[in-house]
């Protein structure tokens, strides 16, 4: 299904957040998802939806271009917060729409759900941090630190449904 997906990124700068407040640090690296990472997410799509959450899935033609996942299960203290664990768009249709016409539909998809806000464990690239914003995400309110802890250069972020 994810076997054309492009997760091609080369990221330059990076948004870090010192004590409640981003700046921007330069920072090199490049991501590209093997096959074997394409075949282990899709295997996450089925457990996904056995359990509860949402797979969103954009396609041209026949091939996936973008795709989103919320995530089964409620968390938070005050708010019933859902996970979206992946939102992604192939590199080749960056820049389409399709990107925040994705975002837009995970919003009604998980308020379905039960959910109040959307948590993010969003990547620390100025480009991602510049399209959350644009979609209305801020910085979280409660830290999930089980999310936090599997990757803790990402900005955690929500946005309220």
């Amino acid at each position: 299904m994810l076997d054309s997906f492009n997760r091609y990124q080369v990221t330059n700068k990076v948004l870090v957040n010192e004590l409640g407040k981003l700046i921007e640090k330069e920072d090199r690296f490049e991501e590209d998802w093997s096959l074997s990472r394409k075949r282990e997410i899709v295997n996450h799509f089925n457990y996904v939806m056995e359990h509860g959450g949402a797979v969103i899935i954009v396609t041209r033609e026949t091939f996936v271009v973008g795709f989103a996942v919320i995530e089964p299960g409620e968390f938070g203290q005050t708010f019933r917060y859902r996970e979206l664990s992946y939102i992604h768009v192939s590199s080749e249709v960056r820049g389409d729409g399709i990107g925040k016409e994705l975002f837009k539909k995970t919003l009604v998809i998980a308020k379905l759900l039960g959910a109040e806000k959307l948590y993010i464990g969003a990547h620390p690239s100025i480009e991602a941090q510049r399209f959350y914003s644009r979609m209305g995400c801020v910085l979280a309110e409660e830290i999930n630190e089980d999310i936090y802890l599997r990757e803790p250069r990402d900005i955690q972020l929500e946005v309220t449904l």
